[in-house]
């Protein structure tokens, strides 16, 4: 089949684009762990986020979707313990997130996901948490494993690669931290969780 393209002149209108889904996870993982409402908008509503929206309840914070399509976190200022396997789907960003930002807490949490899930690899989050003093139960430092959290001292983290996933796990992990975490990149990956929690927390002190 051969198509022709031609000049039609100037586009007008206007045109909304998808939320982010990188930003999308970690909106409803900051609003779960903050104390209070976060209202979302624009958030991309695919399986992988709907997993972590999902994930956000079983850690205790209230989230849900309102008619008009903006998404409500009411947290409770931390999470508490799943009475469930907490399920990431197909998504290695909300597992290796939600797997730092739980570390951070006194909980036992068992993650899982897909088949797909299953085969990537978790030890690059594993290996600076475990540092912090969290501890894991799996085998071959993939899901399903179990995390247990809580009482985490901070580190300064050379990295062995530039990865916001990895970036990210270990300053979720150092927010409920004792004392400083650093985290050093060989080069600079992309800064959702830094822009994101920034913003939410002028949000919160405004």
């Amino acid at each position: 089949m051969r198509l022709k393209a031609r000049f039609a002149g100037p586009l007008q209108g206007r045109a909304r684009p998808p939320g982010d889904k990188s930003i999308s996870h970690r909106a409803l993982i900051m609003g779960a762990l903050a104390e209070g409402e976060t209202r979302i908008e624009s958030l991309l509503e695919g399986d992988d986020v709907r997993h972590t929206a999902e994930a956000a309840r079983l850690f205790g914070a209230k989230v849900e979707r309102r008619d008009d399509g903006i998404w409500v976190v009411n947290g409770v200022g931390g999470f508490s313990q799943p009475t469930e396997t907490v399920d990431c789907g197909n998504s290695g960003t909300g597992a290796r997130l939600l797997i730092g930002a739980a570390a951070s807490y006194k909980l036992s949490a068992r993650f899982d996901g897909d088949q797909s899930l299953r085969k990537r690899p978790m030890n690059r989050v594993i290996a600076p948490l475990s540092q912090m003093g969290a501890r894991f139960d799996g085998k071959q430092n993939c899901l399903p494993l179990i995390v247990h959290g809580g009482a985490l001292k901070g580190i300064t983290y050379r990295s062995p690669i530039s990865s916001a996933q990895v970036k990210s796990a270990v300053l979720l992990a150092g927010l409920n931290a004792e004392g400083e975490t650093v985290l050093i990149e060989p080069e600079r990956s992309r800064d959702h969780t830094e822009r994101d929690g920034r913003e939410h927390h002028l949000r919160r002190t405004a």
